[in-house]
Parts: structure tokens; C-alpha cells; sequence
């Protein structure tokens, strides 16, 4: 038997899960699907910090719920899988309310495929006219005079639907995400372009310590996600394959949920307060 449930990852400073380096304007851009452009976070890089965070654990039981080292990787697999995280909600400048947390008609239904491989009830996905109309709960903080939403530069005719309530309450009912009143649905051309926009990009340099100017190749570019970004993976759990440490899916699965408590950090760029994260399991029916 085998325990899955989705892993959702809330960014609580701008995230930058990078590709380690750029063929375009953008030195270090981040980390995309190739064929669609979604920004995700590599499970490799989540599972990798919960490892981390499992160092004191004893050594059979560290090797048989994430594996041996790799020296040794052709003995057995871990008993944990963690499949990358892909982007749900993209926080983006609006005119009213502050920000919008923005999604689309596609990003819902691949949500909506792994949320049922779980076995969570969702709101039905809402469809959007066209790249000229966003969809918003009744009462939304991001609707703006006369009838339009203002995203960055956009101006768009907003349409008030309570499918769209009802996913604001799915959500808030289980992440610690301003998502009230601030949930937007826009079409899925548009959701690329914002994806390819509404990054925070920004300039770092180095200054050379006698000139104090910038040092010599020492100007570029990052890219990241931005606060309040939301993400989501699936986290499976099955027994121990580990000769000597008989551990069940239920007991593996309660093993690497006490790991994520408290903000983890994620992505590169440490030291200056990216990728602070917070992760929370959201478990469905039997």
C-alpha cells in the first residue's frame, strides 16, 4: 500500500529555482517546463532539503525513507517520492487591492487532475471568453471602477462568478494564503504572457573595492518567483524497501510530515533571503 497527498508550497520571499544560466536577456532566469513555459520547482531540490532537515534521524531509518547515499544508490530506492512543484497562483500588481493572486482555466485543470489522484473534491474549473475578460469572486478587492480589473499594465472587463468564490473558499480552507477576495482567473493566453512579465527580475552587481564601481563581468541578471507565489507537487509514501527497517507507507508518510514544519528554504540565493517557503500536506479521502 502507498499514502499520496499533494504538497503545497506558499513563497514567503521571491523564490528562485533557477536553470544555472540564461541564453536570453536574463542571466539566471528560472526553472520552466519546456513545453508550456510554466514556471516549477524541481522535486529534486524539495526532496533534497527535507533530507537535510532529516540529519539527525538515525541511519537506517534516513536510508530507508529517502535512500542510501549515493555510493550505494543501486541497493534500493527510497520509500518518499516528490514530484516537482508546479505554479496554481501568481501573485501579480493590481491597481486595486494591491495584488491578485491570478491563475487560469489550464493551470486549474492540471490541479484539478493530481487534486483527484488524491481524492479531493474541487470546485468545477470556470472558462474564460476570451484574453480581454477576468473572472473574480462576488465582492473581489481587486475589482476597480467602472467594471475592470487592472493587472500591471492590463485592463480587463471583469466578470463576477461564485465558481469563483468557491474555489477562494477551497483554498483558504487549507492554505495560509491571502487568497480572499483577491483570486482572478484570466485566459490561458494571457496566464503565458504574465508568466513571462510578471517574474521579478532584478539587477546584481559587484563592486570592485577600490573603484567602487561595478567590478569587471560582474553585472546580471535574476529572475524569480514572486512573493506570495503558490505551487503545488504530489508527495508519495510507500514501505520500506530497506533490508531490516520494516517501515509501513503510514509510518513513512508521518516521518516526512514532521519535517515540514517551520519556513524552509528552497532555490538558490540563501544568503540574501530568497526562497523562504512555507509547506503544508493536504491529505484527501481513502
Amino acid at each position: 500500500m502507498s499514502q499520496t497527498a499533494l504538497l503545497f508550497l506558499h513563497a514567503l520571499s521571491p523564490l528562485h529555482a533557477g536553470t544555472g544560466q540564461g541564453i536570453g536577456a536574463i542571466d539566471l532566469p528560472i526553472a520552466r517546463e519546456k513545453a508550456t513555459g510554466i514556471p516549477y520547482l524541481p522535486g529534486s531540490s524539495l526532496k533534497g532539503v527535507l533530507r537535510d532537515r532529516a540529519a539527525s534521524w538515525d541511519r537506517d531509518t534516513l536510508f530507508a525513507v529517502f535512500g542510501p547515499d549515493t555510493e550505494s544508490a543501486s541497493e534500493h530506492a527510497g520509500a518518499v517520492q516528490v514530484g516537482d512543484a508546479k505554479l496554481l497562483l501568481l501573485p501579480v500588481r493590481s491597481l486595486y487591492g494591491v495584488f491578485a493572486l491570478v491563475t487560469s482555466p489550464y493551470l486549474l485543470e492540471r490541479f484539478s487532475r493530481e487534486a483527484e489522484m488524491v481524492g479531493l473534491r474541487i470546485p468545477g474549473v470556470p472558462q474564460v471568453p476570451d484574453a480581454e475578460h477576468a473572472l473574480l469572486a462576488p465582492g473581489s478587492r481587486v475589482l476597480g471602477h467602472g467594471g475592470k480589473v487592472y493587472l500591471e499594465d492590463l485592463d480587463l472587463k471583469a466578470r463576477e462568478e461564485g465558481g469563483i468564490g468557491a474555489w477562494e473558499d477551497w483554498l483558504a480552507e487549507r492554505l495560509e494564503v491571502p487568497v480572499r477576495g483577491r483570486l482572478t482567473v484570466v485566459h490561458d493566453d494571457l496566464m503565458g504572457y504574465l508568466l513571462e512579465t510578471a517574474t521579478e527580475v532584478v539587477a546584481r552587481i559587484r563592486l570592485d573595492d577600490a573603484t567602487k564601481t561595478v567590478a569587471k563581468g560582474a553585472l546580471w541578471y535574476e529572475e524569480s518567483l514572486p512573493t506570495e507565489s503558490v505551487l503545488y507537487g504530489l508527495l508519495r509514501a510507500e514501505a520500506s524497501r530497506r533490508k531490516g527497517k520494516d517501515l509501513p507507507a503510514e509510518a513513512v508518510f508521518a516521518l516526512v510530515k514532521g519535517l515540514l514544519e517551520g519556513a524552509v528554504q528552497l532555490g538558490g540565493k540563501a544568503t540574501v533571503g530568497r526562497g523562504l517557503c512555507a509547506l503544508k500536506v493536504v491529505e484527501g479521502q481513502a
